[in-house]
């Protein structure tokens, strides 16, 4: 990512549909899976930081750890005054073993350079974790969904969520529960990105970037879609065939 795409990044997190609305389903997938005593959690790939705040319905403040290893993510961190950072590789986490009671991370994987980064990224995942700890997992689904979107933030890769799984059982980990998600804007993506820009008639690049105000009624018809995928994934075992995200919620040992 470029300076330009983290400070887009910092502009929209709070508000822009796909944030506001992944936030929601990332709670309902955790629902009552963590345990109460939640008392260490590292954000791997923390980018501007506000899935830190939002990581304060789970754990104190003060017990929650941002990683990422751009300096430039780590300082539109700190101006949400935020200050258990650390600046290193998701390939090499600068802690003990078995420090945390849960560790997520947020489409990381796919940025990670590197043949067999992301197993690496997940060993450490893996190490780091106490017994019984849980790690949320998310990323970019379908490789043959791959845009402008993804050259512009460097993506190295995309899942099925059968390969994302895996990879996280073969480090060990004990699924608890999996599935896709942003499924209801799905269609529009594949009609945005694989027919309308290949053409010139979608604008390129990053499509994390505020968008006009001609445009406010889709960010809310679309963050009322997110919504109600959030409202379907409360129920347990349930899960989506298709979507945007593949999501993973794991448990070491």
């Amino acid at each position: 990512m470029q300076t330009e795409d983290f400070a887009d990044l910092y502009e929209v997190e709070d508000k822009l549909w796909w944030f506001v609305g992944m936030r929601e389903i990332s709670a309902a997938l955790l629902g009552d899976l963590l345990p109460p005593n939640v008392e260490n959690v590292l954000d791997i790939g923390c980018g501007t930081g506000l899935n830190l705040k939002w990581l304060e319905r789970y754990a104190q403040a003060d017990s929650i750890s941002g990683l990422d290893v751009e300096k430039t993510a780590l300082d539109f961190c700190r101006r949400r005054r935020e200050n258990f950072l650390a600046q290193a590789s998701a390939t090499d986490l600068p802690f003990a073993d078995e420090t945390f009671d849960l560790v997520t991370s947020f489409d990381v994987l796919v940025q990670i350079p590197g043949e067999r980064a992301d197993e690496k990224a997940i060993a450490e995942m893996f190490r780091v974790l106490k017994p019984r700890g849980m790690a949320f997992v998310r990323a970019a689904a379908y490789q043959w969904m791959r845009s402008d979107h993804d050259k512009a933030l460097n993506s190295q890769r995309r899942y099925t969520l059968s390969e994302l799984s895996g990879k996280l059982e073969k480090a060990g980990f004990t699924i608890l529960r999996k599935t896709y998600a942003n499924t209801l804007p799905f269609p529009l993506a594949v009609v945005r990105r694989l027919i309308l820009k290949p053409v010139g008639l979608s604008e390129k690049g990053s499509d994390v970037k505020p968008l006009p105000p001609s445009l406010e009624w889709l960010n809310r018809t679309l963050t009322r879609a997110l919504l109600a995928e959030a409202s379907f994934l409360r129920r347990p075992r349930v899960s989506l065939p298709f979507g945007l995200s593949a999501v993973c919620v794991a448990r070491k040992g």
